[in-house]
């Protein structure tokens, strides 16, 4: 039995989070997925080596006056994965073309 491919959602994230490192509320204002939808796939992704997870300096956040963000970037599985997929759906658009 193959591994299951990232379905839409992960894939949303993975390009959302490739555009540029983003804390969670960041993502859902990117996506338009839900809070309740974002958190646990990132969670997900991270386990999986694709993200990594670093907190802000505190400093920042004490200027800004509000809490610490954990800002989420690409890692490079999770680069080598996102652009497999896309290349991979975009050789299936091909194909359904011809």
């Amino acid at each position: 039995m193959s591994p299951r491919r990232p379905g839409t959602t992960t894939l949303t994230l993975l390009a959302a989070i490739r555009d540029g490192d983003a804390y969670g509320l960041d993502l859902v204002e990117r996506t338009g997925l839900s809070s309740g939808t974002v958190y646990p796939v990132l969670g997900r992704l991270r386990r999986r080596g694709w993200i990594e997870g670093i907190w802000e300096d505190q400093a920042v956040a004490d200027r800004e006056g509000r809490p610490r963000r954990k800002y989420y970037r690409l890692t490079p599985t999770g680069a080598r994965v996102l652009d497999e997929e896309l290349g991979r759906i975009v050789g299936l658009t091909r194909e359904a073309r011809a």
